[in-house]
């Protein structure tokens, strides 16, 4: 396939998964061996844990939309960045539905062999994700960020002070 062909089929792709991720888009756009990698140094996610990530994102944000910014192909690879608003409805990675409205940035890099994507990498911003949420991981009482015990390390909520969030929040 072509750069352009590429680019119209994630288009596609991002058209069918607004409705959610039912298996015939699985089937569709997912090649059996597809893995998508979040980070260097965690297992990638099979095109069923990719579903099953997806639709837990569906459930916390409901009514999540997705905007897309850029899109860039060359050869069998393409990039692609979208905005995604949503309202916090229901628990996300073990934080209760706050009911505040998000506004966060999504990019990854595929790859597609015969018309399917057989790999990813990147994703969600979700360090800012959980930061519009108010759950703040901070460093520790000796200010080293994450290298203390998880006694050490402090999780808080800004209730009130709102003077530190971004414009989208």
């Amino acid at each position: 396939m072509s750069a352009e062909e590429n680019k119209t089929l994630v288009r596609r792709l991002l058209e069918r998964v607004r409705d959610g991720w039912n298996p015939d888009v699985i089937e569709e756009f997912f090649a059996p061996r597809y893995r998508r990698y979040l980070n260097p140094t965690t297992a990638p996610l099979t095109r069923d844990d990719q579903r099953d990530r997806a639709n837990r994102l569906r459930a916390a944000f409901s009514d999540a939309t997705a905007t897309l910014e850029d899109i860039l192909a060359e050869g069998d690879r393409v990039a692609h960045r979208l905005t995604i608003r949503g309202t916090h409805q229901g628990a996300f990675q073990g934080i209760s539905p706050t009911g505040r409205h998000v506004t966060v940035s999504f990019t990854a890099i595929v790859r597609i062999e015969a018309g399917k994507l057989i790999e990813e990498w990147g994703g969600l911003d979700l360090f800012d994700l959980r930061q519009q949420i108010e759950v703040v991981v901070t460093a520790g009482p000796d200010g080293k960020d994450g290298q203390d015990s998880d006694a050490e390390q402090r999780v808080w909520r800004r209730e009130t002070n709102r003077a530190h969030r971004g414009p989208f929040c």
